[in-house]
């Protein structure tokens, strides 16, 4: 891959999502960035989102509803509320054995694992 050239617009944009814990939409985070660069379109907030998450500085979460991000491009599980849509951090290790199950009965190569849980979060189950 060629010398990544230096964004100010993608590190407002990584910066925004490393101080977060709630997994924004790209239109949350180009809400953010407009307060700081007013004239930045959102094909390029977009843009910048893939190429981070491409290239291992955040996570693009795909869930039902629009993608989410997460600032922490570390391994780890996500849990996405089927009623608010919310995406929530789950606080527990990840399971390493799932990277030497998952190629035992598969012929191509496995890149990553992405195991996310859904449900009803906390404060929906208590809303009902």
């Amino acid at each position: 891959m060629a010398t990544l050239k230096h964004s100010r617009q993608r590190d407002c944009i990584k910066e925004f999502l490393m101080g977060r814990y709630d997994h924004p939409t790209a239109d949350m985070v180009y809400a953010h960035v407009r307060e700081e660069f007013p004239h930045i379109s959102l094909g390029t907030v977009y843009r910048n989102l893939s190429l981070l998450a491409e290239i291992g500085e955040i996570q693009k979460i795909t869930c039902d509803g629009p993608d989410r991000f997460d600032g922490n491009p570390e391994p780890h599980y996500h849990f996405t509320c089927t009623h608010c849509g919310a995406v929530e951090d789950l606080e527990f290790e990840t399971d390493p054995s799932f990277e030497h199950l998952a190629p035992k009965n598969f012929g191509g190569h496995i890149n990553g694992i992405n195991l996310s849980f859904s449900g009803t979060c906390q404060f929906c189950t208590k809303k009902s």
